[in-house]
């Protein structure tokens, strides 16, 4: 696949002209939205199926460009750091409320509270101000140009609806009304949720734009086994299946009345250390310390890891090798730190020699067992490769439900992570993965990673305009990470969908699924 422009490259089908007839349209996935809450869990699933009823004040086309939604304009702010917004008339919420700018401003302190998990969003703001009912300000601490990119999965919720369900934080930590619940301004509108069963979705006819899509209602259903799935989508109970098996691919291509969609997802897989423990959680208790805080070990293991046959092996050769925790041909990609670690046991036998444990140790490995795609095969086989170089990794694969809980309760020594960087920037993962925590920055460093470098870089990548000044930060803390090894990158991790002929819709390399290009013959 080309590298040149993985934006450009993403498999887009064309779209009938016109709506055709009312039609209903069934899919698939194997991962249960958790919430039906826009700002209690950053998760693709949840923000991706959302998108179909939620709206933000910006969005990404077909080829993930940032176009207007509910704002029809932005521009910088003049005489202060910022941006304005000026919002779109006459839209209003699917239980008739009318959008106004008061809802942006709701909508940006319920999303920055303690109790959110996208409040990384909004760390460069410094204050939200209504100018009126149809303008709003963003004000920033410094310039901020990848602002409106980084909040293209904000999504606008009615306060006075909000509030009346008692629902004026998010649904984090809690059941609230917000959790089975919605009132957004989407082209789809919320019928019933029935968690691990299915959603049920119907078209929004008030919608403000113009419907590019047939689809009358919508169900989705989780279906974790993978056999059921494609039993399903081959008995036509089922129009769509994502993703589906790596192993299935050439076969589901040479059956009649199937469609496979391909492409690469903006997704790195890796894996993450806990860096701020000083103990082993899952050690087999002759280790006193916690061996991944020397940076030699966490070398070794990189060293040790055998990407390229993970891909042949697991993903059909369909992954591309990842050497930083954003794919390559994004927006602020290290060319110079391009080159990952090489496969060297020998190698990861003499770190781990010099770090003083020469028989190697046992730790635990946490992984998901139902979120990306073949993630508990590719744990199996990273298991056996730490083996043969003397780390005993204790596996746990566990369902996504509960995955992150246990991560964010350090539940974990060495654990399985996927990233997909929303603005298509290498800030992105800077902000959420490397950043120190500190309740707002670093929200999915879960191994409290910390480097005063990066830290002190991270705003001024944030603010800088020119180009190349801006890129050799970025180069500076791709390396600073590489050197460190703080996290071990290992693929982008490939995207194939599967459909019923009949079935047009777009694949963008997000791997978010809207409906409003789906059409239904």
């Amino acid at each position: 696949m080309a590298r040149n422009s993985l934006i450009l490259a993403s498999t887009a089908l064309a779209l009938i002209g016109g709506a055709a007839a009312a039609e209903t349209f069934r899919w698939a996935g194997t991962t249960d939205p958790q919430t039906m809450d826009p700002h209690a869990a950053n998760l693709a699933p949840v923000t991706s199926f959302l998108n179909n009823i939620y709206e933000g004040l910006v969005r990404r086309d077909r080829e993930m460009r940032i176009e207007p939604s509910l704002a029809t304009a932005w521009a910088p702010l003049e005489g202060e750091d910022g941006w304005r917004f000026t919002l779109r008339q006459g839209v209003r919420f699917h239980g008739g409320e009318e959008f106004t700018a008061d809802d942006v401003l709701f909508s940006y302190e319920r999303g920055r509270s303690d109790s959110s998990d996208v409040r990384s969003w909004f760390a460069p703001v410094t204050e939200v101000r209504v100018v009126d009912d149809h303008t709003v300000d963003f004000l920033t601490a410094g310039p901020n140009p990848l602002f409106p990119d980084s909040i293209a999965n904000f999504m606008i919720l009615d306060r006075g609806w909000a509030e009346a369900n008692g629902a004026e934080l998010p649904a984090r930590d809690e059941e609230k009304h917000t959790t089975r619940n919605t009132n957004g301004t989407g082209p789809f509108i919320l019928t019933a949720r029935d968690p691990g069963v299915d959603i049920r979705l119907r078209n929004n006819p008030d919608w403000w734009d113009t419907p590019e899509h047939n689809v009358t209602e919508a169900i989705f259903t989780p279906i974790g086994n993978a056999a059921t799935g494609l039993a399903a989508l081959l008995s036509s109970e089922i129009d769509m299946l994502a993703p589906i098996p790596i192993q299935d691919v050439e076969r589901l291509g040479q059956t009649d009345g199937i469609r496979i969609f391909e492409g690469l997802e903006a997704r790195v897989i890796m894996l993450g250390f806990g860096h701020d423990k000083d103990s082993l959680t899952y050690g087999s208790g002759d280790v006193e310390v916690n061996p991944f805080q020397d940076v030699r070990v966490r070398r070794a293991v990189a060293h040790a890891i055998n990407v390229e046959a993970i891909d042949q092996v697991l993903m059909a050769g369909k992954a591309e090798p990842a050497s930083q925790l954003q794919p390559a041909g994004l927006s602020g990609y290290s060319e110079a730190h391009a080159e990952r670690p090489a496969h060297d046991e020998g190698m990861a036998r003499a770190l781990l020699e010099e770090a003083g444990y020469p028989d190697g140790f046992s730790f635990g490995l946490r992984c998901p067992n139902d979120r990306y795609l073949n993630d508990e095969a590719v744990c199996q086989a990273i298991t056996g490769m730490l083996q043969r170089v003397g780390l005993n990794a204790q596996l746990d694969a566990i369902p996504v439900r509960t995955y992150w809980d246990e991560l964010r309760a350090g539940n974990y020594d060495v654990y399985l992570l996927g990233w997909s960087p929303g603005t298509f920037d290498a800030e992105h993962p800077m902000r959420f993965l490397a950043a120190t925590p500190d309740g707002t920055l670093g929200s999915w460093n879960f191994g409290g990673y910390s480097n005063a470098r990066i830290d002190e870089l991270l705003p001024m990548v944030q603010q800088e305009l020119d180009p190349a000044a801006r890129q050799a930060m970025l180069d500076e803390m791709a390396m600073i990470l590489q050197d460190q090894m703080a996290y071990v990158p290992l693929y982008e991790e490939p995207l194939v969908w599967a459909a019923r002929e009949g079935i047009d819709l777009v694949q963008r390399p997000d791997n978010f699924f809207m409906l409003r290009w789906v059409t239904v013959e």
